[in-house]
């Protein structure tokens, strides 16, 4: 299963939408990585109330204390990290199939493109819990753990 790795600890993982509940790949992650509740976000003009104000609160830049995991089933959008030491802004795309995983501290945040539509399933451990801390948050734990593991690496 093809992998890519971003200089932030972020990784990316291609998934075969139409058999995603069937072919075991997913199931392997989850199972592998502890994600125990799912849920589904649409994101669009339409689906999602308080639309703009929601958006505005996905652009800005914040951290959470657990990983964000999203599948993206359908549209587009883009999650930009925080790049290591440089703290550079890195853009990542994601479309139909990708799989994010953002660790748990860095700085990031999230913005539909062009089409203004995503729909994507979210996977928490145990019970969600999605409480963005906005930038400033570098005395918080989550934080500083982070930041330790960036200074040794992240394994691929």
């Amino acid at each position: 299963m093809p992998s890519i790795e971003i200089l932030s600890g972020t990784v990316l993982l291609q998934i075969n939408v139409p058999t995603y509940d069937t072919d075991g790949v997913l199931e392997k992650i989850r199972k592998d990585r502890g994600y125990s509740y799912e849920d589904e976000i649409t994101c669009s003009e339409a689906c999602l109330p308080d639309y703009a104000n929601k958006l505005k609160s996905f652009f800005t830049e914040h951290l959470h204390t657990d990983e964000e995991i999203r599948l993206v089933m359908d549209g587009s959008g883009y999650f930009d990290v925080r790049n290591g030491p440089d703290d550079a802004w890195v853009r990542i795309e994601v479309v139909a199939g990708d799989l994010i995983i953002i660790p748990s501290g860095i700085y990031h945040r999230f913005t539909l493109d062009a089409k203004n539509y995503i729909k994507a399933k979210r996977y928490f451990v145990g019970e969600p819990v999605w409480l963005p801390y906005n930038r400033p948050a570098d005395d918080m734990d989550c934080r500083k753990d982070y930041l330790k593991r960036l200074e040794v690496g992240f394994a691929a």
